[in-house]
């Protein structure tokens, strides 16, 4: 470290406070608990606090602040969904991610990069026309583009993919964007806790007490609190909370792997993804290729990354970029991620009076940070679904009105 930094370090002049207050105690009651202080509950207790006045708000993780989900994705932002209800929601998304960074005044490293979803077969070609339509339709930036214009976006792309699946055009979405997962989540629970909302970290929830089909409190292992409204956002943990309210759900979980290389020159400044060849790549600030893949295909709660895993991306990776060939893979991971039939959220409000959800999140739960928060911290405090969120309600799934986003939602992280 260079001395003139150690120097400012110790410097108590330049003191900063901490991100977030300790919190020894729980009071015995709240006006509102959140289970899950990863982006979505973090950004809920957020928008409850800023636009909605509740400060008498706990935020209860079972780990520590973004260790869940937040912290194990791949940070790509987008909006080129397939359905109306899809591209309204996250496409109002993207309108909170462009001055996420000046709320909070914090650096989140939001940079947009241009998002590619590339095509080898025509049967995609056709699902990418398809896109392309809604997205206009519905005012989102995104067109079909040939192959001319994914070379000159990415000249070191193999257009042959090693002459296994030949490139034959993409889905291009200017507002294609990644940003630090991590400070994302710290922002938010850095502008929740100023405002009075209480962060208890390595708080578990046990049991949740229902009684008259309404909640009543909740059993964690630092005590009992009493509250009128939790929201569970907890995302590949989801089935073991509403078990604790005896509500059934269509959600699956399925491991989701990521992994980086060894920081390298940056050169790549676009974001691919190939839904054939289950890749999708980008380079963070720091010159890692940040790359994932399709879900595991086995139900599983477990966050271990394989072997199989590295290998086959590798060599997909390899496909499309083989100057690739001596760079180093330097860790990998693995995420829960909780999947629904429509491949769709599920949000709002519960048969269990008091009782909401944000969950079935999938692969594409960290680019609805803001928006989620939004529209849930509205939902609690007015005890009414959000319209945006009307589509995504669980209900769905008994009244067959599903909102089917697997043809955008399959690959895209």
């Amino acid at each position: 470290m260079p001395l003139r930094l150690l120097r400012f370090a110790l410097n108590g002049k330049h003191s900063e406070p901490r991100m977030f207050r300790n919190h020894d105690t729980l009071k015995s009651s709240y006006d509102a608990v959140i289970i899950g202080a990863g982006g979505h509950g973090l950004a809920a207790a957020y928008y409850l606090a800023r636009d909605h006045g509740m400060t008498n708000v706990a935020v209860l993780e079972k780990g520590y602040i973004g260790g869940g989900n937040t912290g194990r994705n791949t940070t790509i932002i987008r909006s080129n969904y397939l359905t109306p209800e899809g591209v309204e929601f996250y496409d109002a998304s993207i309108k909170l991610w462009e001055d996420l960074g000046q709320d909070f005044d914090l650096n989140l490293f939001y940079s947009k990069r241009g998002h590619f979803t590339l095509a080898h077969t025509d049967s995609a070609m056709r699902t990418m026309r398809w896109r392309a339509e809604v997205n206009k339709h519905m005012g989102v930036e995104s067109e079909v583009v040939g192959t001319k214009d994914i070379q000159d976006a990415c000249p070191q792309l193999d257009m042959t993919c090693a002459g296994h699946a030949p490139i034959l055009g993409a889905l291009y979405h200017a507002p294609g964007a990644i940003a630090r997962h991590d400070a994302v989540a710290w922002g938010y629970g850095r502008g929740a806790d100023q405002r009075g909302v209480e962060i208890h970290q390595r708080t578990e929830v046990l049991n949740i007490d229902v009684k008259g089909g309404r909640v009543q409190g909740l059993t964690t292992n630092r005590g009992y609190i009493s509250t009128p409204k939790i929201l569970c956002a907890v995302a590949g943990s989801t089935p073991r909370v509403t078990n604790m309210v005896g509500l059934r759900t269509p959600i699956i979980i399925h491991p989701l792997q990521a992994m980086v290389t060894e920081p390298i020159k940056p050169w790549l400044n676009t974001i691919l993804v190939s839904g054939s060849l289950h890749v999708y790549v980008s380079q963070s600030d720091r010159g890692e290729l940040v790359m994932g893949a399709s879900l595991d295909p086995y139900e599983v709660q477990s966050t271990r990354s394989t072997l199989d895993f590295a290998e086959g991306l590798s060599a997909h990776m390899l496909d499309m970029f083989p100057f690739l060939s001596n760079v180093k893979i330097n860790r990998q991971w693995a995420g829960m991620a909780d999947m629904t039939p429509d491949f769709a959220p599920i949000m709002g409000k519960t048969p269990v009076e008091g009782f909401y959800l944000d969950a079935g999140w999938g692969t594409w739960g960290f680019k609805a940070t803001p928006i989620s928060g939004k529209t849930m911290s509205y939902t609690l405090a007015n005890d009414r679904d959000h319209d945006l969120i009307k589509s995504f309600r669980l209900s769905r799934f008994a009244e067959y009105e599903l909102t089917g986003e697997k043809g955008a939602a399959s690959v895209g992280h």
